[in-house]
């Protein structure tokens, strides 16, 4: 018995040490997202009742109305004299009528959305509390952008999400490495990610490999926070087998990096290898995934914030010093 309670406090220290410091209590913070949904009310417009619902559009939905139909859907100004005729055979296209059914069936139901990304700007408000947390609006956006923002609004393309199986997709021509993140579960760490982006942006005056790594890495990171339990395939976006395979080509990957001296190569092809969505790393075998280049950059910033426990979330989003991060992380995968 004298053995075990002697064994009581070391089991209490090894299980604070494994305790993930990103899972902080939020229950205290009141959030609710009242999500807005443009995909189904841009629908009840006709080019008979148009004049009495834009208006009513306009007011529900502010500035983001006119962003959605000039930058999304591309028809314009809404005040244009042929706007009506644009929407309507914008509405009325076949692919679109379909869709628009998909939709309807896939969300009817949006609480478990809704509940998440709560969840999320619960988190965001935690460690942000002076930034706004933005309107949410669902839309449908003719397969366009994932997720759209204005200053004050977020908005989310339901027909980008409708299952990897979705037929339109591949009626689109659109690559298995696109479609794998085209489902629901993936909504909300896609929205959290992209308000980050848009919150705390790339340095540009650092352009390089290097720079673009921690800089994803960051976002990640930041992703940690907001989604504390949700698994890294949803936040990066990798079927497990290529986070597997991730890991066991850590070593490798870094080792290639370094030899080749490309971690300060500002040239765009190389930032473009390693960095952006692809069906896998054309410098590495064909099971690595696309962007293995962002995947490193994130063990780069978490072990940079083990190593440094002190600095704190608000601290890592405002510091652009790549080069210090990663000296200061201590990485080495070969250990």
């Amino acid at each position: 018995m004298y053995k075990v309670f002697r064994l009581l406090p070391f089991l209490l220290l090894l299980v604070c040490c494994q305790r993930n410091p990103l899972k902080v209590n939020v229950s205290g913070i009141n959030m609710h997202l009242n999500i807005k949904r443009l995909d189904q009310d841009i629908f009840n417009v006709t080019p008979t009742n148009l004049p009495a619902m834009i208006p009513g559009l306009k007011k529900t939905y502010g500035s983001f109305f006119d962003a959605y139909n000039k930058d999304v859907i591309a028809l314009g100004d809404p005040s244009d004299p042929q706007y009506a005729t644009y929407l309507n055979a914008f509405l009325t296209d076949s692919i679109r009528v379909l869709s628009r059914q998909k939709i309807d069936s896939v969300f009817n139901d949006l609480s478990d959305i809704q509940n998440k990304l709560e969840g999320g700007f619960r988190h965001y408000h935690y460690y942000f509390p002076a930034k706004r947390i933005p309107e949410v609006i669902t839309i449908i956006s003719g397969f366009n952008q994932s997720v759209v923002m204005t200053s004050e609004a977020i908005g989310i393309s339901l027909d980008n999400y409708l299952g990897v199986d979705c037929p339109f997709y591949k009626r689109l021509g659109l690559p298995a490495f696109k479609r794998e993140n085209m489902r629901i579960e993936k909504i909300p760490t896609d929205v959290l990610y992209a308000w980050g982006i848009s919150e705390f942006e790339f340095d540009e005056a650092n352009n390089n490999l290097l720079a673009q790594m921690i800089y994803q890495g960051k976002m990640l990171y930041f992703l940690d926070a907001m989604f504390p339990e949700e698994p890294d395939e949803l936040k990066i976006g990798f079927l497990p087998e290529k986070l597997e395979w991730c890991k066991k080509n850590e070593p490798g990957m870094w080792t290639y990096l370094v030899e080749h001296k490309l971690l300060f190569s500002s040239d765009r092809m190389n930032i473009i290898r390693f960095i952006n969505p692809a069906p896998f790393t054309s410098c590495f075998t064909n099971d690595s995934p696309g962007r293995a280049g962002v995947w490193i950059g994130w063990q780069i910033v978490q072990k940079y914030m083990k190593k440094n426990p002190q600095i704190t979330l608000t601290q890592l989003m405002a510091d652009n010093d790549y080069q210090k991060i990663l000296n200061e992380s201590g990485y080495s995968p070969e250990e």
